[in-house]
């Protein structure tokens, strides 16, 4: 195993130029100049061009891209153009708040869609099963930003039961340790401000998890549909065990590879997809700091926003595939 993660490491490497090649290409296409976005519309033109040969700009693109990668060898991403500061410090600052989120919004996808992908797979064509699923296709079919609207609508203008965005209420005392809100408040014991920031989780983290729960729910089905068919179930029926030890100790954990495959795919997606949603509901993670980023023309922060995420999917897609051999030991790696 220790030599298939080499490899896989190893991997990386062209994944990181690749995607470093193309970002930057798709960066410089955008219109818009960074240096007059930082200037103002009233700087002159000898202005903007002294920034923009400051800033390096006016090279050819082959010498930006060198530039970039060789700063990027040495873990150096590049400075932010609004705020002159690191881009590896501010994504260290607001990737907590995109990974609390998604694991908010993948457990929520897990406990609810396995257990509905379960029960349908065992009734199968019953009421419940119809039910479900097509609950489980108007949720894949559910556009986030509607839902996140609809959300903070009903639940948070109409009810008043959860808050509309943020990550925590003014005036809570609280002091960040990891910028993960929940952790930090149970390493506190601060129970206020856990409660407060569970809260501000619920809409934002259900509306992110609604698609993958969905996608969990379906493909639970199918799996476990395809395993209850087996000649080892019916055996397993004929010697009299229950069928709640059929389905959950026997049928369950064959079927469970697929299901982890979606899972840790559909949480590397939702870490580089929660852009919607901290958009519409003011989430200040890695998301909505590059959409504000691209705004500004901010090329670095893109580009090291992106290049992040992309690494990020890479090693998610890795720990998945290591697990394989925990869940069935007939997986090895060779």
């Amino acid at each position: 195993m220790f030599n298939y993660i080499i490899k896989r490491i190893v991997a990386l490497i062209p994944i990181i130029i690749g995607v470093s090649i193309i970002v930057f290409l798709l960066i410089h296409l955008i219109p818009g100049d960074p240096a007059q976005t930082m200037l103002g519309e009233r700087a002159t033109e000898e202005t903007v061009q002294r920034l923009r040969e400051q800033m390096g700009l006016n090279d050819p693109l082959y010498a930006q891209f060198g530039r970039f990668f060789k700063n990027l060898l040495r873990g150096d991403l590049g400075r932010s153009i609004t705020s002159n500061n690191p881009v590896a410090v501010e994504i260290s600052q607001r990737f907590p708040a995109t990974l609390e989120l998604s694991i908010f919004a993948i457990v929520f996808a897990v406990l609810v869609g396995v257990p509905a992908g379960i029960l349908a797979a065992t009734k199968q064509n019953s009421w419940f099963d119809n039910l479900s699923m097509l609950v489980a296709l108007i949720g894949v079919s559910m556009p986030i930003f509607w839902l996140g609207l609809m959300f903070i609508w009903l639940f948070a203008v109409t009810l008043g039961w959860f808050p509309p965005s943020s990550r925590m209420s003014v005036g809570v005392v609280f002091e960040p340790i990891t910028n993960l809100y929940l952790l930090d408040s149970i390493i506190q014991l601060n129970y206020l401000a856990f409660i407060d920031a569970l809260r501000h989780l619920v809409l934002p983290g259900i509306a992110l998890g609604t698609i993958p729960m969905a996608i969990i729910a379906r493909m639970t089905r199918s799996s476990m549909l395809e395993v209850l068919k087996q000649d080892y179930i019916r055996t397993a029926y004929a010697k009299g065990l229950v069928k709640r030890v059929v389905v959950y100790k026997h049928a369950l954990k064959n079927a469970m590879v697929p299901i982890i495959t979606v899972v840790g795919l559909q949480f590397g997606v939702l870490l580089g997809g929660a852009v919607l949603t901290e958009t519409i509901f003011s989430w200040p993670g890695l998301g909505k700091y590059l959409v504000d980023a691209i705004y500004a023309r901010d090329f670095p922060v893109v580009q090291g926003g992106i290049l992040f995420f992309a690494i990020v999917f890479v090693l998610v897609n890795l720990v998945v595939d290591l697990s394989y051999a925990t869940i069935d030991p007939r997986i090895q790696y060779n």
